[in-house]
């Protein structure tokens, strides 16, 4: 059976994964009566709960005698590791861009490293059902982009497609309801290429994937690039620098057949396969034949920019949670994540507690440590902070592309909140529908927890996105967090009639029955100062003020913080607890004498210099 291999890429929420359940359905991959879960392809619970993509994934579909393998990616910019890796395995990619909101930073992200592969796009327009859709002024913003990232010729002459995902049809013309997605299938077809590879000689892949398996232990997936392989053949792993890293027996190979992954015993170049077998084998290895010597290329990810510190949770209601809380499992999990997931770094500190972990951004870092807390695992998470570099003598720093949609009204808003985070304006123009299109190009520091910020003075309307550009000139300081915070300084259960005395404090995170420590966080005072309290005071009863003279407390709903909300609030000297049950913010010197003394050291040294 002829093969096309092909990616999907895409900005975040554009339909890559809703499109590809309506191939799957049509190619005949499930039967007539099978029930399937919407979003198929995301398998996960974090996938299915937050509504994106997270891990690339693989499947196929066979139509008119042609095996199509498809490959599923994320399209937000902080897993564009995942984008980047799989690419290498694929002949063709379908670029979707949304009928309404054009190319976004993360479509002109992935479409160049696909051009940088040499790969010609097809481009489908999705959404054209939508109200707002601007079909023709999309794909000229399309073209734009393409010139824009210096496309050849031939990447340049690309076949438009427009379709609904969601109802499973696709069209050559914009204004023509199609029927079906035959000609997506079709064309696909007729514009990827083969696979580029040489059936006759010795067996190669690269691993461009990782995962673990409770049953196969390590399986790694890429595809063959030479050769055939059969199971139970013994084979070998080579690094980058060919060095050979280890010889095994291939337990299992397993190609993707529909949403299944089916034993086979033996596959083809060509061939987007898992092997099973390998103890120490990783990404970017290449598994071949024993008469191989030279690897096969892999090319260089890009580095990550952003970087937290993962330590042990030493609170006052440590272990009493999570079944993981030594510094050793810890290691071992971050290890065993940066070994599959190449966009994140991680090293040792100067102290064996703590672990520092670099990534492409909070969203990125903040699926990692919400997977670890599911497993069981304990921690402290330090705020984020960007990795700085330093070229001839001068200070660079992390730079990002903002692309915000907003309502006219909030537009000078946007714009005054973004200058002061030390960001440059680009483009303002009118998008349609009463919405101005903002572009920016700002300091990464500068975007740390402004999200949230950025949605309350929008009333929730505003749409923000962002990609890594470069580094530029450091900016300069950026004003921080403006407010202190309410600190609990006794452990136990809060009490209402504490909670409505200190309202008039600052906002609370925390209501009645709630368990705090000493050094914890509880609220947000109103002023710029940090400020000790006290939210496990009772009333005091006596024959004059008895239990019921006064009005039944209400209080106001306390502000309940994400994952990443409260990793992005903490300020430096503050600390994320996070156990299974329970996201804590806390002082990371929980003492208030410590803080006290921390705080005066801090001033001499200031003086000093």
């Amino acid at each position: 059976m002829k093969i096309r291999n092909i990616a999907i890429i895409a900005h975040v929420d554009h339909g890559k994964t809703t499109l590809v359940d309506a191939m799957l359905r049509q190619s005949g991959a499930f039967h007539a009566h099978q029930k399937v879960a919407e979003r198929a392809m995301d398998s996960t619970d974090l996938e299915r709960e937050r509504g994106i993509t997270i891990l690339a994934k693989c499947t196929s579909v066979v139509w008119n005698d042609f095996r199509i393998n498809i490959v599923d990616t994320p399209g937000h910019a902080d897993f564009g590791g995942e984008v980047e890796r799989i690419l290498s395995m694929v002949d063709g990619v379908l670029l979707l861009v949304d009928a309404a909101e054009g190319p976004m930073p993360q479509t002109k992200f992935v479409n160049a490293k696909a051009l940088k592969f040499g790969l010609r796009p097809i481009v489908l327009i999705n959404k054209v059902d939508r109200s707002d859709a601007r079909s023709d002024e999309v794909l000229n913003e399309i073209f734009d982009m393409f010139v824009a990232l210096d496309a050849s010729p031939e990447q340049l002459d690309f076949p438009v497609l427009y379709a609904v995902g969601r109802d499973g049809w696709a069209s050559t013309d914009a204004d023509t309801k199609g029927e079906n997605l035959a000609p997506l299938f079709e064309r696909i077809i007729a514009h990827v290429p083969e696979p580029t590879v040489d059936p006759a000689a010795p067996f190669s892949m690269l691993v461009t994937t990782l995962e673990y398996d409770s049953f196969l232990g390590r399986v790694l997936t890429g595809r063959i690039q030479s050769g055939s392989v059969n199971a139970g053949t013994t084979v070998k792993a080579l690094a980058r620098d060919g060095r050979e890293i280890e010889r095994a027996r291939l337990t299992k190979l397993l190609l993707f057949r529909g949403l299944q992954r089916q034993a086979a015993d033996v596959a083809h170049a060509g061939d987007i396969i898992a092997l099973a077998g390998f103890a120490t084998a990783t990404v970017a290895d290449t598994i071949s034949a024993l008469e191989v010597e030279t690897p096969i290329q892999a090319d260089p990810i890009d580095p990550p920019t952003l970087a937290m510190t993962f330590s042990i949770n030493d609170s006052p209601y440590a272990g009493q949670e999570g079944t993981k809380v030594t510094s050793r499992q810890i290691r071992e999990r971050l290890w065993r994540e940066a070994e599959g997931n190449v966009a994140i770094h991680v090293r040792e500190t100067e102290t064996a507690e703590a672990f520092e972990v670099a990534g492409r951004g909070e969203l990125q870092l903040g699926v990692l440590i919400e997977t670890m807390r599911r497993e069981g695992y304990e921690m402290s998470i330090s705020r984020p902070r960007v990795l700085f570099r330093e070229e001839k003598g001068e200070k660079l720093e992390p730079m990002e592309e903002v692309l915000i949609d907003v309502d006219e009204a909030f537009a000078g808003i946007v714009v005054e909140a973004m200058s002061v985070r030390k960001a440059e304006m680009r483009e303002m123009r009118p998008s349609g529908g009463g919405k101005t299109r903002l572009s920016f190009l700002a300091p990464s520091r500068g975007l740390i927890g402004y999200h949230g910020e950025f949605l309350t003075e929008t009333r929730g309307t505003g749409v923000m996105s962002r990609i890594f550009h470069g580094y530029g000139p450091w900016r300069g300081p950026i004003p921080g967090r403006r407010n202190g915070v309410l600190i609990a300084n006794a452990t136990g259960e809060t009490v209402a009639y504490a909670l409505n005395n200190l309202e008039g404090r600052g906002a609370l995170f925390v209501g009645p029955g709630v368990k705090t420590y000493e050094g914890m966080i509880i609220g947000e005072h109103s002023r710029g100062n940090d400020l000790e309290v006290n939210p496990l005071k009772t009333k005091q009863l006596t024959n004059i003020r008895a239990a019921g003279k006064d009005d039944a407390i209400r209080l106001t709903p306390p502000r309940r913080m994400t994952l990443e909300d409260a990793i992005t609030y903490i300020a430096d000297d503050e600390l994320v607890e996070v156990t299974p049950k329970h996201v804590r913010l806390r002082k990371r010197l929980l003492d208030p004498n410590a803080r006290k003394r921390a705080d005066r050291a801090a001033e001499a040294k200031a003086e000093n210099a």
